[in-house]
């Protein structure tokens, strides 16, 4: 099958689009390919809209409205990974669509006297598929949280695909607004495997970041600010005292959680205790790499010592993070995607292909150890094109 999987993170970088080749054979590992890869940029107006959205008290109507242009920059990123590849859209199998996560609700909420859980991307998988006229598989959270898991992470069924190693423990570390690791152990048996989302990754770095320049940076480029400041250790011990890090896994997280209302307070914090904006990104920094170190020191490493830890998101380029990293989860050797031949950038879209091709061919995906869920499922809901219901 030749398909387009499509993603666009917490960091709201851009759309990351993959086509991608994929073969199942019962019996044996699957066969993929990597075609082309590319990233349509937000567009400014829309990537405040999308911010906007993921805070609290949103109106409705906002969020609504926001799933057209969403779906058509979706569309529009399908369109241009088969242009880059040379491919028609005719020619394409399957889109899968991950969407853009508003809102991400996996632990029970009291609400209008009862208790409910539930997940929200924006994206609308119909829409995508009139415009791109192929077939799209969207909503992949839902057949997981139905079955009594968290709906995520599901990025962990492919990374055991991609990664894994017959002999070697290793990890995969995403590194994007939210930093998620994935165990993988020798052999890649999805039982033995553990994921979950450890806490902040980029994201409360890029709120003080966009804070401090008004809007015009996004992200502390390769760590300049961070490296010029000094972690406060006291506030470091009060922030990794949320009961967030020593919740066992499953568990995930998102902008709900760390987003620019916890960045401003640190950052508030900091300030009040005198320290400078560079001592307010080096805090950020830490917690990042602490947190992260912690959940490895509780949950990772008694199950397996790693020979390797594979660093992937936006975080993976920065060199003051990873160099934090390094020393942290030393002696494991620190790598990354592009040394498995895929780029940094398109690693969760080329997993949200692979997921795709596995409901389309009747096999499950959803990782339990990862989730939570009760049972396995097949994950997404099908939307079709005017060509195929006419």
């Amino acid at each position: 099958m030749l398909i387009i999987g499509l993603m666009s993170g917490t960091s709201l970088d851009g759309i990351d689009a993959a086509l991608v080749d994929v073969a199942l054979v019962s019996g044996s590992a699957p066969r993929w390919r990597v075609e082309c890869a590319h990233q349509t940029a937000w567009p400014d107006p829309l990537r405040d809209a999308l911010l906007r959205a993921c805070a609290p008290h949103t109106p409705l109507q906002e969020i609504v409205a926001l799933g057209e242009p969403v779906a058509r920059m979706f569309a529009a990123a399908a369109s241009a990974v088969a242009a880059r590849a040379g491919v028609l859209l005719e020619e394409i199998d399957l889109i899968a669509s991950h969407g853009q996560t508003i809102w991400h609700q996996p632990d029970a909420l009291a609400i209008g006297g009862t208790t409910g859980r539930g997940t929200l991307q924006l994206g609308t998988p119909a829409l995508i598929a009139n415009l791109t006229g192929c077939l799209t598989l969207a909503d992949f959270r839902a057949a997981d949280m139905a079955a009594g898991g968290q709906g995520a992470p599901l990025v962990p069924f492919a990374d055991l695909i991609l990664f894994s190693d017959p002999v070697e423990a290793r990890s995969v570390q995403n590194l994007g607004g939210i930093a998620n690791v994935t165990l993988l152990p020798p052999g890649g048996d999805p039982a033995e495997s553990l994921a979950f989302d450890s806490g902040p990754g980029n994201m409360v770095m890029d709120g003080i970041a966009t804070e401090l320049s008004a809007g015009e940076q996004r992200c502390d480029h390769n760590g300049a600010l961070a490296g010029r400041g000094r972690a406060d250790g006291v506030l470091l011990a009060d922030l990794l005292a949320d009961a967030y890090f020593a919740a066992p896994p499953p568990k995930s997280t998102g902008r709900e959680r760390y987003g620019r209302d916890y960045a401003l307070r640190l950052l508030a914090e900091v300030r009040r205790r005198r320290g400078s904006n560079a001592d307010a990104m080096a805090t950020a920094l830490s917690l990042t790499v602490e947190s992260i170190g912690q959940a490895y020191d509780r949950w990772i490493l008694p199950r397996h010592r790693l020979a390797t830890v594979i660093l992937g998101g936006g975080g993976a380029a920065n060199p003051v993070l990873v160099a934090g990293l390094r020393k942290r989860l030393a002696p494991a050797r620190l790598t990354t995607h592009l040394e498995f031949g895929i780029e940094d950038s398109a690693k969760e879209a080329v997993a949200f292909a692979l997921l795709a091709a596995h409901t389309m061919h009747g096999y499950p995906s959803n990782v339990r150890a990862a989730t939570g869920a009760a049972h396995l499922a097949l994950l997404g809901s099908l939307s079709f094109p005017p060509a195929l219901t006419a």
